[in-house]
């Protein structure tokens, strides 16, 4: 793909500076904030769908009569679908228009949604979410991609700011919407509901969207495609076990598939470095040359950890200790959710300004903070100190992921722009499933341990909150450390020298 001059309009500010001033006015034309802004609705919905589902579970498992370890595949699987699918988007984008992607991602995701919707049993409900989650994988990817093609350089981060409201927002009101949907209708309807959403969005953009670039003839590495599946899959899978093994549910060791997925990931990072001298590989790992992109990386699966462990506990917390009801857990994270939404477009436009060191400096330690405040709650705590906790770890984060969004894909050249988003994606996957593994697997091991010692269940469930915490916390200090050692990316000729040789 490559960056469309006439996409973009300069206007002189009310103090006269010129075009190439820092401060001047930069706009995008009619057609970009077309293609945008439906990129952005349409991520908004498929990532609500993401979380919206968690709250159903008992209500699926009692009307298809399944157990509580055949209901998690709906999250499970979907995170598998994922892991699989996002690492391919790198080629795709490359190979197909920024249309006709869009046409596939959505009318996936609207097709696994009716199926979902009219699911007679649990295999087919299954079903829908593997077919939504596929569309789901294609988007992020599509719509980080096209930002990079579409935006200059100088307003990029006011435009990551608005995408931080879709990644913030959407997953923080879906527990809320979800329980106030299950208070008057049955399960199915959070598929209804979602469903002409997705079907007008994709209507518009079909009708709307322009391609945003140019498109390469190349052909698929079947290979690399298979060990990839192989690779993330068995780490998504495996990480995500080590919960039920913990509280003897496992099916198998999650040894087993983190082991396996651990050896094809080797072997499928060696096949990409051989095939990328040709500009083959299926994910091009020439990204990891710059120096900031991999720093920004690795604070973002640090982010991502997290952000989704924290997410997986605090429901546990308000409603095993401090027993409030599954609406009221739900609201009690829409505050933070929505003040890093609104928080998104601010940073952006403090990114502009002033990069991202400085942003991600003291979101970092207030992340931190965050964090070693919630491992000091227990059975007593009062329940508005949940929304602090969450509050004051939301506004970290929105000065995190931002930058991070903008820094890392602003920190290889054009031509591996497609690579460095689906990248970027998997680790978010990987990173969230290993977020879950720690804090759930810290939180079971503990409780099972203090319930063995006579602790109550209570007591047990809270100690076990306590220390899973106290391990994000302590990795929260390395997120300073890698924040305080980011670097600004050179310059876009520099970059091509030293990635592409």
């Amino acid at each position: 793909m490559i960056i469309d001059a006439n996409n973009v309009t300069n206007e002189k500010t009310p103090d006269n500076k010129g075009s190439g001033h820092p401060d001047a006015a930069v706009k995008l034309d009619p057609r970009s904030r077309v293609i945008l802004t439906v990129l952005l609705i349409s991520a908004f919905v498929v990532f609500l769908n993401e979380t919206i589902l968690n709250v159903a579970i008992p209500q699926i498992m009692d009307q298809l009569g399944i157990s509580a370890n055949t209901g998690q595949w709906l999250t499970t699987a979907y995170l598998l679908t994922m892991a699989i699918v996002i690492p391919i988007t790198g080629f795709l984008l490359q190979r197909f228009t920024t249309r006709s992607m869009y046409v596939m991602a959505m009318s996936l995701f609207s097709i696994g949604t009716f199926i979902a919707a009219i699911a007679p049993n649990f295999t087919t409900l299954l079903a829908g979410r593997i077919v939504q989650a596929v569309g789901t994988a294609i988007m992020m990817p599509l719509l980080m991609t096209t930002v990079m093609v579409l935006v200059p350089s100088s307003i990029r981060g006011r435009i990551m700011g608005m995408i931080s409201i879709v990644m913030a927002v959407a997953p923080a009101i879906g527990p809320s919407l979800s329980g106030l949907i299950l208070s008057f209708l049955d399960w199915r309807w959070l598929f209804w509901i979602v469903l002409p959403i997705a079907a007008t969005t994709l209507i518009i953009g079909a009708l709307r969207i322009q391609n945003a670039g140019t498109t390469r003839s190349l052909r698929i590495d079947i290979g690399s495609v298979v060990l990839s599946a192989f690779a993330f899959s068995g780490l998504i899978y495996g990480l995500s076990s080590f919960g039920d093994a913990a509280r003897g549910e496992a099916l198998i060791s999650p040894w087993i598939p983190l082991g396996a997925g651990g050896v094809a990931l080797t072997l499928f990072i060696m096949r990409q470095v051989r095939l990328q001298h040709s500009d083959r590989a299926l994910l091009d790992l020439r990204t990891f040359r710059s120096s900031a992109f991999s720093s920004a990386i690795i604070l973002m699966g640090i982010a991502m950890m997290s952000l989704l462990g924290t997410i997986i506990l605090l429901p546990i917390y308000m409603q095993n200790v401090l027993m409030l009801e599954p609406l009221q857990s739900g609201l009690f994270l829409l505050p933070g959710g929505l003040v890093m939404g609104i928080l998104g477009p601010i940073v952006g436009r403090l990114y502009d300004r002033v990069g991202a060191r400085k942003l991600l400096v003291p979101g970092a330690i207030v992340v931190s903070a965050a964090l070693w405040l919630l491992a000091s709650f227990n059975q007593f705590t009062a329940p508005p100190m949940i929304i602090v906790a969450h509050v004051t770890l939301s506004i970290g984060l929105a000065f995190i992921f931002t930058p991070l969004f903008t820094l890392s894909l602003s920190s290889v050249p054009p031509k591996l722009y497609s690579h460095a988003s689906a990248i970027l994606g998997t680790v978010q996957q990987v990173a969230g499933a290993a977020g879950t593994a720690l804090f759930v697997t810290v939180l079971t091991a503990v409780s099972v341990n203090l319930g063995n010692q006579g602790a109550s269940e209570i007591a047990a469930t809270a100690g076990g909150m306590q220390l899973a915490f106290f391990s994000g916390a302590v990795l929260s200090v390395v997120a300073i450390g890698l924040a305080v050692a980011i670097k600004k990316p050179a310059s876009q000729e520099e970059l091509a020298r030293e990635l592409l040789p």
